[in-house]
């Protein structure tokens, strides 16, 4: 006789996995994409070399970076690869660290779910250990005066000391300080500091890397529009539009029936009329140098020349908001409405220089530049690109210090400290949660772990040493030296990191490792390219599940 069918619920170009299958899948996809950039931790960091589609080449030894050129097919891996994003977004750096880190709480969960402990008490044990390892990290954290320009050199040198441009770490530090205490903008008792608008990297191949530095002012990769306009000024009187100079065109088609030629003339004379009254506004101000967003008419550039004011057209909204921040200037839309507030006389120069065989607008030596320009130069584009992202780390981590003035030491060094108060602590607890709790410590250990791997030094001899080092009372700031591999006290060799990167870190490694043992089902669905029309009657089928 034969049994029931079965019944179908979803439709048959779906696969579903649930059960170990899934979280054993899915530890091995964060295992794995771990491996990929655990080389990349540390002053011995090594690097990668991509390939993107468009057959440009990538070589960093940024976590970010690497993964964001990397297409994978599995849905943990793409989550992982997210965090990594996360962390850079949020504090710009430690984004190969929270990798790792995440990877190795799944990798010692994996024991667990072997032994069928179920995942919500590994995921409670998670959680109780993530508050432990905040408030352990808070008590050793240390402030830090950010006044003091040599003790936040030291501090962005660490972060910079891992990356390729560590050889230039001197210069590298300085521009990062200065352009971020640029930037620095307190208002109403805020403090805002932000990079990505108001400091702009412009990269030019070409020269050494040394030639690099911070302009007091903005630089923008235009010229001027007529050949005979001043090319430099000193004292500019400037003023920032975001309006054309041109005659307005109707927006559709716009027909005018003339029947005699003298009305041609007119319309001909009109247009010119109302270029010449724009250009009578701004005269009125007696400006140098006129900047706009749109397009100038080549009779505006007539009447603007002979008034002996320099014009530069088609600015990036971006950079004219740089200006404005740089000299201080309003960005005016009408040129009516222009009056003598509006203009900006920050800057103390502006000039048009060739460098390689481009043309570059400098306004520099302004009184109190708000926004900057990092002037980069380098041998070729790739490696320009790799300084570019250092840079941004290194500025990153300076802006989280000013924010937060707390420091944690480095080197692993805080990862011990917190790996040994959490084991400290799973000893007077009972039940089964202390288990998963003890492996969340062990875990932590895997950044001095790989430190020590990299350095290519004894991996069992030195962390068992450090392990006991951290036993004894008052030795928390004792990490591993990553060029050697030998244990040191950091606070010796002057390595610190923000605390923001390491709460950041912790808080994001430890949520995607629950995150990901809380999924016990994949279902994926395959669509067939021809079945798009075969598909609509089966939705009802679909919504079962």
């Amino acid at each position: 006789m034969m049994g029931p069918r079965p019944v179908l619920v979803l439709s048959q170009n779906t696969k579903r996995e649930t059960g170990r299958k899934v979280q054993a899948g899915n530890i091995n996809a964060a295992k794995t994409i771990a491996d990929i950039i655990r080389t990349c931790l540390g002053p011995r960091a090594m690097m990668k070399m991509l390939l993107d589609p468009m057959g440009g080449i990538v070589m960093t030894n940024d976590g970010n970076a690497i993964l964001r050129e990397i297409q994978v097919q599995h849905p943990a891996a793409k989550s992982m690869i997210e965090i990594s994003r996360t962390q850079d977004e949020e504090v710009g750096d430690g984004t190969t660290s929270v990798i790792i880190l995440a990877g190795e709480m799944l990798a010692v969960a994996e024991h667990f779910l072997e032994q069928q402990m179920h995942p919500t008490v590994i995921i409670g044990a998670y959680r109780k250990a993530l508050d432990d390892m905040i408030s352990a990290l808070k008590k050793i954290s240390t402030p830090v005066d950010i006044s003091n320009r040599e003790n936040m050199l030291k501090i962005i040198n660490s972060a910079i000391n891992t990356k390729a441009i560590s050889h230039w770490s001197d210069l590298a530090c300085s521009i990062a300080l200065d352009a971020v205490r640029t930037v620095e903008f307190e208002e109403n008792g805020r403090k805002e500091i932000d990079i990505k608008k108001y400091a702009k990297v412009e990269k030019i191949p070409g020269g050494f890397i040394e030639d690099s530095c911070v302009l007091r002012g903005v630089m923008i990769n235009k010229d001027i529009t007529h050949p005979r306009m001043r090319r430099t000024i000193k004292n500019p009187r400037i003023v920032l539009l975001d309006c054309s100079l041109e005659y307005k065109k109707g927006e559709s088609q716009t027909e005018i029936e003339i029947s005699r030629e003298e009305d041609f003339a007119r319309i001909l004379q009109m247009e010119e009329e109302i270029i010449q009254q724009m250009c009578e506004h701004l005269i009125k101000v007696k400006p140098d140098l006129i900047i706009t967003e749109k397009g100038i008419s080549d009779l505006a550039q007539h009447f603007l020349m002979r008034a002996n004011i320099t014009a530069i057209r088609r600015v990036r909204k971006t950079d004219n908001n740089r200006i404005a921040r740089a000299c201080g200037a309003r960005i005016v839309s009408r040129p009516e409405e222009l009056r003598e507030e509006d203009v900006g006389t920050g800057a103390a120069l502006f000039e048009v220089k060739k460098i390689g065989d481009e043309y570059f607008t400098f306004i520099t030596d302004c009184k109190e530049p708000k926004a900057c320009t990092i002037l980069l130069r380098g041998a070729s584009k790739e490696i320009l690109a790799e300084v570019e992202r250092n840079l941004h780390d290194a500025m990153q981590v300076c802006r989280n210090v000013m924010i937060d003035a707390q420091l944690v030491p480095g080197g692993g060094a805080s990862e011990m400290a917190v790996a040994h108060y959490l084991t400290e602590k799973s000893k007077v607890m009972t039940g089964v949660e202390q288990w998963p709790y003890r492996a969340a410590a062990q875990a932590l250990e895997v950044i001095p772990r790989t430190l020590i791997q990299n350095c290519g030094a004894s991996t069992i001899r030195t962390l068992t040493s450090l392990r006991a080092k951290h036993t004894q009372e008052g030795s928390q700031t004792w990490g591993v030296n990553g060029e050697t591999g030998a244990l040191a006290d950091m606070k010796e060799l002057g390595i610190w990191e923000p605390l923001s990167v390491k709460l950041q870190t912790y808080k994001t490694a430890v949520e995607t490792a629950v995150l990901l043992l809380r999924i016990d089902g994949i279902v994926s669905g395959h669509k067939k390219k021809g079945d798009d029309q075969n598909k609509q009657p089966a939705a009802p089928d679909a919504a079962q599940d």
